[in-house]
């Protein structure tokens, strides 16, 4: 990309934190920081991040080059509320002239995504692969009808608006350290916004493994495990991936309804995606399509996952996988690794 292939405005992003385990410090999320590293090759005019908490994650924005963080004060209220953080995002766009506004590609982004589109009447996308700069139009990628077609869409108005999804850029830190410059931001709270209260919340507790929304490899569990994840947790700790499922997994109570990726689901773009007993049904690959690499294990010759798949095994998962372990072992220790 040329430097005439950047916006000559500042792009904010809404930046996601949160807490690991019982501590009360808030870190920046990797697809935050993913967003934010996309925004920073998209101008030459800086990134400014929307942060929803009073305590934002300094260090990892000043890594990654952000010039200026807004905190709005939220008072008694609770950031989970799309409403809400729409209203404030409504007040830090209108604060300044923004070449865009890109904000993580979850449930909560998407929503705040339209809210702040259908108040500025502006033009917005979801589920972003890829952002560039044509001139100076927002252009984003992203695929549809499962994956069939891919889209190049121009997005104009008066702030172009995108949600990116997971792993359309890589953690890129900043060639020097930023001193980024905190400001509260004070707005005023919708109806809507206020109708709304949050009586409790709490953090789930943690399995262990990298969040599914956050890894670089993620091991699937399909119908074809029958129940017994164990084949697929041994994978996922010797790589050091996440655990996903399909739907089917889910619904029978095989694995908890959060790590369930498709269309009902969470998306993922990981770099690389293994599916063991993943037959590879439309509403399962509309959420994993994009990933790097895929790689599927499945007794059925004939199923669609290997119409997608880089690498596929036709056999049983409980002969294929403990081998695959074997061999990723038996390397590692010839390498002299732990």
């Amino acid at each position: 990309m040329t430097m005439t292939d950047q916006l000559h405005t500042p792009i904010l992003v809404l930046a996601d934190h949160q807490h690991y385990n019982d501590e009360d410090t808030w870190h920046l999320t990797t697809t935050s920081a993913q967003v934010i590293s996309l925004a920073r090759t998209l101008t030459n005019a800086g990134v400014h991040v929307l942060a929803l908490t009073r305590t934002p994650d300094t260090p990892a924005l000043a890594a990654l080059g952000v010039e200026k963080v807004l905190c709005p004060v939220f008072d008694d209220l609770a950031p989970r509320v799309s409403a809400l953080v729409a209203d404030a995002a409504l007040a830090a766009v209108t604060s300044q002239h923004y070449g865009a506004f890109l904000l993580p590609s979850s449930y909560r982004g998407r929503e705040v995504a339209a809210r702040v589109a259908m108040r500025l009447n502006c033009g917005v996308l979801a589920d972003a692969n890829a952002l560039t700069v044509k001139g100076q139009a927002l252009i984003a990628t992203s695929v549809a009808l499962a994956g069939t077609w891919t889209n190049r869409i121009r997005i104009t108005g008066t702030l172009p608006i995108a949600t990116v999804k997971t792993g359309a850029c890589a953690i890129i830190p900043a060639s020097e350290p930023s001193v980024p410059q905190i400001e509260e931001l004070s707005f005023e709270k919708s109806p809507q916004a206020s109708a709304i209260e949050v009586l409790s919340s709490h953090v789930e507790n943690g399995t262990g493994r990298v969040r599914l929304a956050d890894a670089e490899i993620v091991v699937v569990a399909g119908r074809g495990t029958n129940a017994d994840m164990s084949v697929v947790e041994a994978l996922a700790d010797e790589l050091g991936a996440a655990v996903g499922v399909t739907r089917v997994v889910a619904d029978e109570g095989w694995a908890p309804r959060n790590v369930q990726i498709g269309q009902t689901g969470v998306n993922v773009s990981p770099k690389l995606y293994i599916g063991l007993g993943v037959s590879g049904a439309i509403h399962h690959t509309v959420g994993m399509q994009s990933s790097e690499h895929i790689v599927a294990v499945c007794d059925d010759p004939d199923a669609p996952i290997f119409e997608i798949a880089d690498f596929g095994v036709v056999g049983d998962l409980f002969e294929v996988a403990p081998k695959a372990l074997e061999a990723i072992r038996a390397a590692r220790t010839r390498r002299g690794e732990n």
